[in-house]
């Protein structure tokens, strides 16, 4: 839904006030996730970063409290990898309702070999779609106790132009480490737009929405020391790709208006204004393949399968009983 005529333009500089809310950003210490989570600091909510290594996250942590006067955030231990260590990771949130997750975190292999992780899934597939389609029914209980919360699962735009192989999820007999990097991110905006679908079924106050932050380079990204460091060089370098595509910090602002924007709703796609490359965030249409349902209905099988877990649990335990699959 776009804002109606009452409603003052979206200013990704004024965002509106967040007090009383909690959110958590999953891969908060770096890159897009970083910048996602500063934004939001800055609304007066408490946001929480989830993230592997706890020395990047404190480092992550002190950037934005130097920024950001008052500053509530915080860090948490969440390795997506490691299926078995969710339920902690949730545990250690310590709070009564979350009012929104963002699904940022990622693994990106520039190159073979293919690897796997602890619980026997390849890497990318494991961390960025697995761990979140986990993560995400082990939050449920506290994202329906919030009123009107946000599941904001961010993708790519290097997704467009991949397509789903059901037959090989774990890219077991066609593995080309880029290719698989961008099927694994249209993996999760299948994941976010079908969980909404499903949340909508059976009338849960939560919504879920997808986007993706266009092209955002380093190169273009204002520095942020010990968390990231822009030299002169590499600034004149980039210059003139900012005619097509952007920094990290505006590539957040997509996440960041899913999250807040009152008139945002879910099974929307969001992206940056020109050519979905750059630019305000802005709603865009549902790409043709995302909307293909007998795909998403068969990678949510898959999912929970493969990590014995249903995110559209509402209330109570959203793992099966028993140990973790592997494999598959």
């Amino acid at each position: 839904m776009s804002p109606t005529s009452s409603t003052p333009p979206w200013d990704v500089h004024r965002l509106p006030r967040a007090e009383g809310s909690v959110f958590l950003v999953t891969g908060g210490n770096a890159g897009i996730g970083y910048f996602i989570a500063e934004q939001l600091s800055a609304t007066g909510a408490t946001v929480v970063l989830g993230c592997r290594d706890p020395a990047r996250a404190e480092a992550a942590v002190t950037s934005i409290r130097s920024r950001v006067p008052g500053a509530q955030v915080r860090a948490i231990r969440l390795d997506l990898a490691d299926l078995a260590s969710l339920s902690a990771a949730v545990e250690s949130l310590e709070v009564s309702a979350l009012h929104a997750v963002v699904h940022n975190a990622g693994v990106a292999l520039d190159a073979p070999p293919r690897r796997e992780t602890g619980d026997g899934h390849e890497l990318m597939f494991g961390t960025n779609h697995l761990g979140h389609f986990a993560l995400t029914g082990l939050l449920m209980p506290l994202l329906s106790a919030a009123p009107a919360a946000r599941v904001v699962t961010v993708g790519s735009f290097a997704a467009k132009s991949e397509r789903l192989d059901l037959d090989d999820l774990q890219s077991r007999r066609d593995y080309q480490a880029k290719r698989t990097y961008g099927r694994t991110k249209l993996a999760q905006m299948y994941f976010g737009l079908e969980l909404d679908r499903r949340l909508r079924t059976l009338g849960s106050s939560v919504e879920s929405a997808v986007v993706h932050p266009g092209g955002a380079l380093d190169a273009l990204t204002p520095s942020r020391p010990t968390v990231h460091v822009r030299s002169l060089g590499a600034r004149l370098c980039a210059a003139p790709a900012a005619l097509l595509v952007q920094g990290k910090h505006a590539g957040a602002w997509p996440a960041v208006r899913a999250v807040l924007d009152p008139a945002a709703r879910g099974g929307e796609l969001w992206g940056p204004r020109l050519f979905s490359l750059r630019g305000a965030p802005r709603q865009e249409a549902v790409w043709s393949h995302l909307a293909d349902a007998a795909v998403a209905a068969g990678l949510w099988d898959a999912s929970w399968d493969l990590t014995a877990v249903d995110p559209t649990c509402l209330r109570g335990q959203a793992m099966r009983a028993g140990p973790w699959p592997t494999g598959g």
